[in-house]
């Protein structure tokens, strides 16, 4: 049977997912997406648009009005109004499990709960609180806002005691978590897919490298021993048994100095650092995502080619119109968002360098060096 599929967002992650619906009419006769933005990026790749915010009750209601399921590429929607509009619609993830996953704090009590390694971490309701309790983690630790923030924009690091009052001025009376500070030698995600009947697929491990708490790039595999690999996947798959929730999920992780895999974080939905799949693998997470909400059988997540994705972001020096210089090279894919204006450190765009020569990790790494400047974006 076609289905009608709403999305709450409209960003690239939405395009994307819109771009792989379109590649399923079989299953997918329409897209619907809701989001603040007038002719978002999802727009632009052929979906209907709400025009409204992710947390507005009435554009939610009427997106479950019009929609046989329900998704999100951002996990800023109510999930109490979810909840109610589950009598209109079938939603994947579950509210319930984007409730969870929303709240940080929840969110690592639920994981610690079900004996997944997390670091450590406690709840902050006050500045004598925060003094009290940064005793115990020692300097540096992390501040975190519980809520409603992404690439490192709800963080805080305190350095010494001379910081308290001022990483908490920093939050504007937000509900806040206190996380033990991890030494890690490396950054890495699964990419990790359950079915509404149950059914668990991973992708194989990636290796994320960060600049100012953003996401620059990932490599496809992680540069890890097996050991490390077996580990995070199967933190990665016990995750999804106890989450329940069909849809694929971003997990990030750290390796620890001693090799030790902790939880940082998870996303109810498709993750930046899944990009590689479009190219890498038989089947990209996008079209992962939607196998799994609709119920059908996951889709092959071998590694077909090892692939780097780097991000596009806007440079911290130039806000406006822009344009990315044109470069043809037979292993590189690039992919724009359809976003008119440049802000610093905004995502742009991003592009895939694949391997099919077999030149090696190294060698793709010394090709992205030499390419990655190329596509900085310039004034139109």
């Amino acid at each position: 049977m076609r289905q009608i599929l709403g999305i709450i967002g409209g960003g690239q992650l939405g395009m994307m997912l819109t771009e792989a619906a379109k590649k399923m009419p079989e299953h997918i006769s329409d897209v619907i997406v809701l989001d603040p933005t007038p002719n978002c990026s999802a727009a632009q790749a052929g979906a209907k648009q709400i025009v409204g915010d992710f947390k507005d009750k009435d554009a939610i209601l009427e997106l479950a009005s019009k929609a046989d399921i329900i998704t999100y590429e951002i996990e800023s929607g109510d999930s109490s109004v979810l909840k109610t509009a589950e009598s209109k619609t079938t939603i994947n993830p579950s509210p319930e499990t984007l409730r969870i996953i929303q709240d940080k704090f929840l969110q690592k009590t639920f994981l610690k709960d079900n004996k997944i390694p997390v670091t450590d971490f406690v709840e902050i309701t006050s500045l004598n609180d925060l003094r009290e309790k940064i005793s115990d983690f020692g300097y540096p630790a992390l501040l975190k806002a519980r809520r409603d923030a992404y690439d490192g924009r709800g963080n805080f690091k305190i350095k010494s005691e001379a910081d308290l009052e001022q990483a908490l001025n920093y939050f504007s009376g937000k509900p806040l978590m206190l996380e033990r500070f991890v030494d890690f030698k490396m950054e890495v995600s699964v990419i990790a897919a359950r079915n509404t009947k149950g059914q668990i697929a991973t992708y194989p491990v990636v290796e994320n490298i960060h600049e100012n708490n953003i996401l620059k790039m990932t490599i496809a595999p992680a540069r890890v021993t097996k050991n490390v690999t077996s580990e995070a996947e199967k933190i990665a798959k016990e995750t999804m048994r106890v989450l329940h929730g069909a849809g694929v999920f971003g997990i990030e992780m750290f390796v620890t100095r001693q090799d030790q895999i902790l939880i940082n974080e998870i996303a109810p939905r498709v993750h930046n650092s899944g990009h590689h799949t479009l190219q890498s693998s038989r089947t990209s997470q996008f079209e992962q995502h939607l196998r799994a909400i609709l119920g059908l059988d996951l889709g092959d997540t071998t590694l077909i080619h090892p692939t780097i994705m780097y991000n596009i972001l806007g440079p911290d020096n130039f806000q406006g119109k822009y344009k990315i210089p044109e470069i043809k090279q037979d292993n590189l894919y690039l992919k724009m968002y359809g976003k008119e204006e440049s802000k610093p450190q905004r995502k742009l765009g991003h592009f895939n360098l694949v391997d099919r020569k077999n030149i090696g990790m190294e060698g793709l790494l010394e090709s992205i060096n030499l390419v990655k400047d190329k596509f900085r974006p310039i004034p139109a």
